[in-house]
């Protein structure tokens, strides 16, 4: 069993040291380098298998040590150009001190055997965009780590979702299926394995098993594979439920992935499985069975399953009882349930990580509109928090504190020391605790009502009627808006509802929605002014007429954004 994998300068990774077990499932959001962690390990059994052939196992020669690796042999780890490979395209380094140094690629492999333990190192360097060389590590105290036996006999296999199954399947032998499977060519090879399970030791029981197995799952019977000699070809179908014979082939996706996993940890045990989303066409409703089958066949067989996953069922069953290894922010193992884990994977992208660790600190608002009118205010005031309002790593989460919690704790997976301020309109129920995430209400309804001074709306008016050299071209839109604001003012009262002026207001529905409607009536003119533009209103407002709480809540936001520790190299 493999228990670490240790990855160096490869793809998104600078440095990551990842702990494994019998069952290791690597969760998190796209692009945050979860397959990268599996091409990584097949690089290493590349790397291990071409030394193996050229040079054996056990001690390394001391005199060119390094083996020649094609990039077109790396089919499990695609790149169009070898240094694709290196972190950063950087494949070696200039200083004035030591001159130009390579950049190697660092793969450290543990595991135990046979109750011993071991150890493989490989490094790769870059030769040119077609070839790139591998060696085994240098030891700190001189010399090279040897390339284990146990190493060299691991049998590691890469096995991506598959996109089909090929209409008819030539018998090959082990050798050939090893090389179509490490070329990722699974639609080839998937009767040849169901084959090998037939064939092997105790082979008819092992098939029947796998047969329930299938049919428990799908409720399909699968027929024994038959080799036909006159064409060289096995083939091999299934019944549907309603009992009509087709080719496997025309099965569907999940149940050819499915078949394939099972049959190769049947025929192979002791095997390393690599698997990326192995829930790829599995309906919700399956994943949770399949991956007690999985669990219970890799017990049986031996075999280790190391799989890349988005399936919130999966971490669910995994959590409690296998490696959970979080790819948020540095990747690193969790070992409770992974709530907050599950909710950032629904609806934390790779993007929002980004920024976490770049900035520091998030700041949850209702809406855009709220971060422009703070901007607004701030400017007004001259604040500090103009700096910090610039360009925030900003969250919008419409007024929902659940929502701004299940999204800050997601992060925080990532960036521990991530500083979080939410600000919501004011609520009807208490603020859930969190001693994590500063949290603060508005007093007044909504964060429209401090822009809510007669004088502020006479002077958007006035402005309205001046063009963009601020002449007057239209006389009487200051009256016009005075006038409109004595009619709504006098319409709340006749209705008792509360004066525009009035905390207690909901001021975008009750007042500014009615009185530009009105305005603009009244100029003869359709309503030039939605609810989406009324933080256009905030730079008219005086910083006279600013409540001190919007003073006080700017503070927060600049004493939050001084607390965040950013990303610095």
């Amino acid at each position: 069993m493999l228990t670490r994998l240790t990855i160096r300068n490869f793809k998104l990774f600078d440095e990551i040291d990842l702990e494994l077990g019998d069952r290791v499932i690597l969760i998190g959001p796209n692009n945050a380098g979860k397959t990268s962690a599996l091409q990584a390990l097949a690089l290493w059994d590349i790397g291990v298998k071409r030394w193996s052939e050229k040079r054996g196992s056990g001690d390394v020669p001391e005199k060119r040590p390094g083996v020649t690796i094609n990039r077109r042999d790396l089919i499990t780890v695609p790149v169009p150009a070898a240094n694709l490979l290196w972190r950063d395209l950087h494949t070696q380094i200039s200083s004035r001190a030591s001159g130009t140094q390579k950049v190697f690629i660092d793969v450290v492999v543990e595991g135990v055997t046979a109750g011993a333990q071991w150890r493989s190192g490989l490094e790769f360097y870059y030769a040119n965009e077609e070839s790139f060389y591998c060696r085994s590590m240098r030891l700190p105290e001189g010399g090279r780590m040897d390339v284990p036996d146990v190493a060299t006999g691991l049998r590691i296999a890469y096995l991506p979702p598959m996109s089909g199954l090929a209409a008819t399947e030539t018998r090959l032998d082990q050798g050939a299926v090893n090389v179509r499977l490490g070329e990722g060519r699974t639609a080839e090879v998937l009767r040849n394995l169901c084959y090998q399970v037939l064939q092997g030791h105790d082979g008819k029981n092992k098939w029947n098993q796998l047969a329930r197995d299938m049919q428990a799952l799908f409720g399909v019977e699968l027929d024994a594979p038959e080799y036909v000699p006159e064409r060289g070809e096995i083939v091999m179908a299934y019944r549907t439920r309603g009992k009509v014979r087709l080719d496997v082939s025309s099965s569907g996706r999940g149940q050819q992935q499915t078949l394939l996993l099972l049959a190769h940890m049947t025929a192979n045990p002791g095997s390393v499985l690599l698997l990326d989303e192995p829930d790829a066409h599995l309906e919700i409703l399956r994943q949770r069975q399949i991956y007690q089958v999985l669990s219970e066949t890799a017990a049986k067989t031996g075999s280790q399953i190391l799989a890349a996953s988005h399936s919130e069922v999966i971490l669910n069953e995994a959590a409690d009882r296998d490696v959970v290894i979080a790819f948020v922010g540095k990747p690193h193992r969790i070992d409770d349930r992974g709530t907050q884990v599950l909710k950032a994977l629904k609806e934390i992208g790779f993007e929002n990580y980004y920024q976490a660790e770049e900035v520091g600190w998030v700041l949850y608002l209702e809406g855009s509109t709220d971060l422009a009118i703070l901007r607004a205010l701030a400017g007004n005031l001259d604040h500090p928090a103009q700096a910090a309002l610039e360009r925030p790593f900003v969250h919008y989460v419409a007024n929902q504190p659940r929502k701004a919690q299940e999204h800050f704790h997601g992060l925080r997976e990532a960036k521990e020391d991530l500083v979080g301020l939410a600000i919501y309109d004011r609520l009807e129920q208490t603020l859930p605790a969190d001693p994590y995430l500063m949290q603060s209400t508005w007093g007044r309804r909504e964060l429209e009502n401090y822009l809510c001074q007669k004088e502020t709306l006479l002077a958007y008016a006035e402005a309205q009627g001046r063009d963009q050299h601020g002449e007057l071209f239209a006389e009487g839109w200051r009256h016009t808006m005075a006038d409109a604001i004595d009619e709504i003012e006098s319409a709340l009262a006749a209705l008792g509802k509360p004066s525009p002026w009035d905390p207690e207001i909901k001021a975008s529905d009750d007042f500014l929605d009615p009185l530009f409607k009105k305005f603009f009536e009244k100029l003869g003119l359709p309503n030039l002014m939605r609810k989406t533009d009324y933080h256009t209103l905030a730079p008219f407002v005086s910083p006279a007429d600013i409540d001190d709480e919007v003073r006080e809540m700017l503070d927060r936001i600049t004493q939050a954004s001084e607390r965040a520790v950013p990303r610095t190299n």
